[in-house]
This record gives structure tokens, C-alpha cells and sequence, in this order.
């Protein structure tokens, strides 16, 4: 038997034992494997293509942004600074953004009015103060360049700490205002451990150490000890605002109560000046509408980084099974 002959017997054997519908066996596998190839393509296409998109978005916002903010630097401008959320270090509100923030607009040359914008439910009376002793030393600094708080959703508590050193402040009508006082959270077990047999075990080197311990039974002398120190707190918030505010302030029983107003409320009894929007300030009282935002913010491709990575996300988890067009 020649060479021929035996390659050819042998395919005909592996038909025989791969029955008659070998053929269909053959393409149903072609098949698979295209589709399997398929898919593969598709990933690595969406991929290339998030990453290109991406690529030309950041060179857009960037070369726009620059160009946008080059034009207004050199020409008169009214800087905003956003103070959004708790005042707290840390935070997107912390003294280190807002301060830095307040400073950069204040000695920008082209700067002829500031606008701190406020929705916030207040924080820490730390954080707030120095923002508030920051925003005194400015004014003074830059006599000429006034400050204006603006209120837009909610100015409480630390918020409005803040914005009694501007020169005057601003809200909406619906605006939430006040809460001038000072608060520390605390929980009790000692009843519930009682209940479930639970014994607490504590050792300390002073015996005020584990004060206001939330499994430890009230202490009256401990809790007459932090009420005075909430109200020395307390009184350094209400001179903040009596010092910031002056005679602007109606002589009201439970102004410095921790009570909240609406901005319409709070126009009545001197906690704001009048109501306006940040827009309106800019273009009527400060006479410079076109506004340069000075916020202390997250870099530009960090936030874009993070947005294409959860875009590519979604994408590529999505059911395999599901229809493409291509």
C-alpha cells in the first residue's frame, strides 16, 4: 500500500467511527471557535475604545479648561469658593481646602469680589473657626475686595460660624438657617448589659479617663464638667456671631438656641442680609459676572480616571449573551 492509499484508508476510518454526521460535528466546532474569537475581538475593541475616548476627553477638558480659565484670570472676575458638606478635617470642606481656596482667590490680582457659596450642616467648631479667623485676616488684608456668604440649601450650626464673617450673607428664601449651638452625642448600655449578664471591665490611671464611657453608669460630676465646657464652646460661637454680625441682629429669646429659620425667617431677625443667589451677586452687588471658581478640587485626571474606569466596568460586565451590533 502506498503513502496515498494509507491516508486515505485512514480518514475513511475515522469517518466510520465518527458516524455520518461528522461533517456537522466539524462546523458546529468551527463555529464555536469563531464565536469564542468574536468576543475576544469585542473586549479588546471596547477596550481600544474607552481608552481613545478617554485619551481625547481629558486633552479637551484640559486645553478648554485652561483656556477658559487663563481668559478670566486675566481679566476682572468674581472668585467663588464652594464650602459643600461637614467642615471637618479630612473632608472635601476641611479648613485646609477652604483656606487655601479663600486665599488664592483673595490675591488674585484680577479678583474684585468673593463669593463663598454654603450648603452645609456644620462641623467641627475647630475647623469652622479657623476658617472663620482665616476669612477676618483676609478681609483685612484686602480691604478693598469684599466677601459675600451666600447660603443655597442649608447653613447650620458650623456653616453659619462661617458665614457671620463675611460681609454680608445671602440665602434663598427656603434656605435652612442657624442652629447656633453646640452638641455632643453619647449612648447608655448599662441597663441592656445588665440584662444580658454582662460585666464591664475597665482599668484606667485617672479616674476621669473613661469619661462619658457609654457602659459605665452616669456620672453627675463628669456630666456637670462637659456641660461647661459645651457652653464655653458655645459662647465662643455666639461672640463669633455677634462679633461678625453686630447690630444687624434682631434681639430675639432663642436666637442662639441651636433653633433653625427659613432664609426668609432669617432675613427678619438679622441672621442674613437679603435673598439672593450667587448669579445675582455677582452681576448686581459685585458688578463682575463672570465667575472664577477657586474650590480646592480633586485633580482633573484622577476624577477622569475614575470615570472611565467605572464606565469600562459597566461595559465589560455585561451579560456575554446579550445582542451587539456591529
Amino acid at each position: 500500500m502506498n503513502i496515498f492509499n494509507y491516508f486515505k484508508s485512514k480518514r475513511t476510518d475515522n469517518m466510520n467511527e465518527q458516524g455520518p454526521n461528522w461533517e456537522r460535528n466539524v462546523i458546529s466546532k468551527l463555529a464555536e471557535a469563531s464565536l469564542q474569537e468574536q468576543k475576544r475581538a469585542r473586549h479588546w475593541s471596547i477596550f481600544f475604545k474607552l481608552l481613545t475616548f478617554g485619551y481625547l476627553i481629558t486633552l479637551l477638558v484640559m486645553f478648554s479648561n485652561s483656556d477658559m480659565t487663563a481668559k478670566k484670570l486675566t481679566s476682572k472676575h468674581t472668585a467663588l469658593v464652594d464650602l459643600s458638606g461637614l467642615i471637618a478635617e479630612g473632608e472635601k470642606a476641611s479648613s485646609d481646602n477652604i483656606v487655601t481656596a479663600l486665599r488664592n482667590a483673595f490675591e488674585d490680582k484680577n479678583t474684585t469680589g468673593v463669593i463663598l457659596r454654603i450648603n452645609s450642616p456644620g462641623g467641627t467648631p475647630v475647623q469652622a473657626g479657623y476658617i472663620y479667623d482665616e476669612i477676618v485676616r483676609l478681609r483685612k488684608i484686602h480691604p478693598d475686595t469684599p466677601l459675600y456668604a451666600v447660603i443655597s440649601d442649608m447653613c447650620a450650626s458650623g456653616g453659619y460660624y462661617v458665614a457671620a464673617a463675611a460681609d454680608k450673607i445671602y440665602a434663598d428664601k427656603a434656605s435652612i438657617v442657624g442652629s447656633i449651638g453646640v452638641r455632643m452625642d453619647n449612648f447608655g448600655f448599662v441597663e441592656a448589659m445588665k440584662k444580658l449578664g454582662i460585666e464591664r471591665r475597665t482599668l484606667t490611671a485617672g479616674k476621669n479617663k473613661a469619661l462619658l464611657d457609654p457602659f459605665s453608669p452616669v456620672d453627675k460630676e463628669v456630666n456637670k464638667h462637659m456641660n461647661t465646657m459645651l457652653q464655653s464652646i458655645h459662647q465662643q460661637f455666639i461672640n463669633a456671631v455677634k462679633k461678625g454680625r453686630g447690630d444687624r441682629l434682631k434681639d430675639i429669646e432663642d436666637l442662639f438656641s441651636g433653633l433653625i429659620w427659613t432664609g426668609e425667617q432669617s432675613l427678619e431677625i438679622g441672621l442674613v442680609d437679603e435673598l439672593a443667589s450667587a448669579g445675582y451677586v455677582a452681576r448686581e452687588v459685585i458688578g463682575e459676572e463672570d465667575i472664577v471658581n477657586f474650590t480646592v478640587t480633586d485633580d482633573l485626571l484622577d476624577r477622569l480616571a475614575k470615570r472611565v474606569g467605572a464606565s469600562m466596568a459597566s461595559i465589560l460586565m455585561k451579560n456575554e449573551n446579550q445582542p451587539y451590533m456591529y
